[in-house]
């Protein structure tokens, strides 16, 4: 391929609207121009990347035995009524109407859609297991798309659902996928990591997230520094700190008229920010369903985990009290709350951490005061106890191997298993082998394809533009033609190069666009392809071409032969 006659259209300025590198990187080498918020358009030299990644993504699916089919975008509105996820999925599912006022919405996954299209074609046993993928666009109404494709509103997803007779089916097909998407991260060369994972609005009883390692990643991950376990923060177990140390001081007030955080009582009192406890006012319900006030603690220099205290009884639906009802519950302003001297009876649920704590100080339920050494037993009956917090680093593992350190990813990849949920729901049914018909169970597989383009680029950049792993890039080589004379036989030996070098599988471009050298490189180094080779007629007339690796810091002189297999022997 000549780039003269390719559309490759690159930017000088970092545009504007850009926050994070990839963003920016994507649109200053043109890989993606914006149409509206989160819709973005992929110019030719994007969508060969895209089709990279799309490949090896179809390649692996297909090696591990699942079947590509192809489903609408456009979903009607009865299909996710029967599941409870046409008003549940939220603001995220952007709901139309046809000409016949029929609701319909734009696909943001397809779970309704292949179990209505499961319980029409699987009828026995025998059908099973069975994978169905698809590589299809999704849309999700994002309240705030940024970031480019990393958080557009509409994406190119591969999801793969799977069908099985017996949980023992479910989880071998659940490994081979999560085996799948390991050789797929590998392939495209990437860094990345599995993690434990809350299953969110798709639902299940197992899940992993497969994350990108780079700094700017939005989700935190905790990983043991002596093992393989990895889990999302928010799931993370948060293990209990050992035996509580018996009590030393004295219950007493401490005056506090401007001091609300534990950071200010903290330094007011010249001790440790894990000596203080912080109080959370929560409104759950009760065992009969009636609204029911909760007061959740954590250590100062600890913070509260959402997900983990949703899954506890009577906060599954669980908001903020309001300042109307802590004063109420509480007797005291926000900023001055405690376990202790409240104005009603309420349920008090504290971390592993604040339970095995003693001599710590809290807010005393009086505006201007905490109270210091307090205990429990001694001051307060014993609580509540429950991993409520987020691990941090220096945390022993879950699995008893090591600590925890904390890195940045970006998810690319995830799977469920996802149970009959859907087809419990959906009434699809196979019969067994005694002619019992039964709701299958279900597995869930999805990949960010266009996501993996922006978080390849977030982990693999420097200060001139991307350089992407081999199997990603929209060419391996460039060949860069310098021939201001216009010499053909400059022209022949390039062209005759870049046919040898596709002929032998190294897919390969010819930059004859006639730029000056500097902005020849230039274009190269920002859109990243791998191997530089330049051509002219110093070069010839020594017998040498001129080779650069993206990574390396100086060019070569090699011959046509050692060039060629530089290049052939060059990783994947």
């Amino acid at each position: 391929m000549r780039l003269s006659r390719f559309h490759l259209r690159t930017e000088k300025e970092t545009p504007a609207e850009a926050e994070i590198i990839s963003h920016k990187l994507m649109l200053k080498s043109g890989m993606i121009r914006k149409l509206a918020a989160g819709l973005y358009t992929w110019s030719p030299l994007g969508l060969r990347v895209l089709r990279k990644v799309e490949r090896v993504v179809r390649e692996e699916m297909n090696r591990a035995g699942a079947i590509e089919i192809l489903m609408p975008t456009i979903q009607p509105q009865e299909l996710w009524q029967e599941t409870g996820r046409w008003e549940k999925f939220g603001g995220q599912l952007l709901k139309i109407r046809d000409r016949k006022e029929a609701g319909y919405c734009y696909a943001p996954t397809a779970e309704e859609v292949v179990t209505d299209f499961a319980r029409n074609e699987l009828a026995s046993y025998k059908q099973l297991p069975v994978n169905f993928y698809q590589i299809q666009t999704k849309f999700r109404d994002e309240i705030r798309p940024r970031f480019g494709v990393m958080r557009a509103r509409e994406f190119l997803m591969k999801d793969a659902y799977s069908f099985h007779l017996d949980e023992t089916s479910l989880q071998t097909e659940y490994r081979n996928m999560y085996d799948t998407y390991s050789r797929i991260f590998t392939r495209l060369g990437l860094k990345f990591r599995a993690v434990f994972a809350d299953t969110g609005a798709i639902g299940g009883s197992a899940s992993h997230e497969f994350h990108v390692l780079a700094d700017s990643g939005e989700d935190a991950i905790a990983f043991s520094d002596a093992s393989d376990y990895a889990a999302n923060v928010e799931l993370a177990e948060a293990l209990a700190p050992g035996t509580r140390p018996a009590a030393s001081q004295a219950l007493r007030d401490i005056a506090t008229p401007t001091q609300k955080t534990c950071e200010e009582v903290a330094a007011l009192l010249q001790i440790p920010l894990s000596h203080t406890v912080k109080s959370i006012a929560l409104m759950g319900e009760d065992n009969e369903g009636a609204p029911q006030f909760v007061l959740a603690l954590v250590r100062g220099d600890h913070s509260a985990n959402e997900i983990k205290l949703a899954k506890l009884p009577g906060l599954g639906d669980y908001r903020l009290a309001s300042e109307e009802e802590i004063r109420t519950h509480l007797g005291a302003s926000p900023g001055f709350l405690g376990p202790l001297n409240s104005a009603q009876p309420i349920r008090v649920i504290a971390d592993r951490a604040v339970a095995a704590m003693a001599d710590f100080v809290v807010g005393a339920n009086r505006d201007g005061f905490h109270i210091a050494g307090v205990n429990w037993g001694r001051d307060l009956p014993e609580p509540e106890v429950a991993d409520i917090r987020n691990v941090v680093a220096g945390d022993p593992s879950p699995d008893g191997q090591g600590i925890l350190g904390i890195a940045r990813g970006i998810e690319v990849g995830h799977v469920f298993a996802l149970g009959n949920k859907y087809s419990e729901a959906m009434n699809c049914t196979v019969l067994d082998a005694q002619g019992k018909p039964v709701n299958p169970l279900m597995g869930c597989y999805g990949i960010g394809v266009s996501r993996i383009v922006a978080a390849a680029i977030e982990q693999n950049h420097d200060e001139t533009g991307i350089c992407w792993p081999e199997a990603m890039a929209p060419w391996q080589v460039a060949v860069c033609l310098i021939n201001p004379k216009n010499n053909p036989d400059v022209l022949a030996a390039a062209e005759e190069l870049c046919e040898a070098l596709n002929k032998a599988g190294i897919d390969s471009v010819l930059d004859d666009r006639g730029l000056r050298p500097g902005a020849m490189f230039a274009d190269m180094e920002l859109i990243g392809i791998p191997h530089r080779v330049v051509v002219s007629e110093r070069g010839l007339a020594a017998g040498s071409f001129e080779y650069r690796h993206r990574s390396a810091a100086e060019a070569e002189n090699l011959d046509h032969a050692s060039l060629l297999a530089r290049l052939t022997v060059s990783p994947p």
